[in-house]
């Protein structure tokens, strides 16, 4: 049996469950992260010596890193729907996964630091304004690339870019600050709001 470590609420832990989701692959998770135990533990950082979640054990086989997981998950399950092996068509998904992990996931840290946790050491004006704006511009980026006629991020179906860059989606949508009205976001998360993966792991963790 799989085992996930990690709370639900964590966006990177909804990734994996959603996609397990996905893969009908069951598995079993415990509780770790802020507000259950420790990831700074001797025992969690021998899993993951960054001591974040999630962390999958399959096995002997330890694994981090959300989109990691995701893909591993996908190959193992042989769902080249999710991930496929062609390269062109795998480079698509895997593009869109990078870059969620890397620049839309930094541009939105500040802002979600300071207007959801309303953390202290996030609350400076220019700093905010600065990163709300980064924020809005990067998700026009998707607003952008869906209007040439994609309704999924890789193309035409449903794939593990849509997993990480949906649940990005939300996190926007639920953040309370001034967004731009992006009609093309709006027609994709209505696609997203047919998988019951989404809406089991979209809503930030919450039933």
């Amino acid at each position: 049996m799989l085992k996930l470590l990690g709370k639900a609420s964590s966006i990177n832990v909804r990734k994996v469950l959603w996609t397990s989701h996905e893969l009908a692959l069951p598995l079993t998770r415990e509780d770790w992260g802020s507000g259950f135990r420790s990831t700074q533990t001797p025992e969690f950082l021998a899993l993951n010596p960054n001591g974040l979640v999630p962390v999958l054990i399959d096995g002997d086989r330890v694994l981090w890193e959300s989109n990691t997981i995701c893909r591993y998950l996908a190959g193992r399950e042989g769902r080249q729907d999710l991930l496929p092996t062609e390269p062109g068509a795998r480079a698509a998904v895997e593009m869109w996964m990078d870059w969620q992990a890397t620049d839309l996931n930094n541009a939105w840290r500040y802002v979600f630091m300071s207007r959801v946790r309303q953390d202290a050491a996030y609350q400076d004006p220019e700093r905010l304004a600065a990163a709300e704006r980064e924020w809005n511009r990067l998700m026009g980026m998707i607003e952008q690339h869906l209007a040439q006629g994609n309704a999924y991020i890789a193309g035409t179906t449903f794939s593990l870019a849509d997993v990480v860059i949906g649940l990005s989606l939300n996190r926007w949508l639920m953040t309370p600050f001034s967004r731009p009205d992006y009609p093309g976001l709006q027609g994709y998360l209505q696609r997203l709001q047919q998988r019951p993966g989404f809406l089991l792991y979209g809503a930030n963790g919450l039933p």
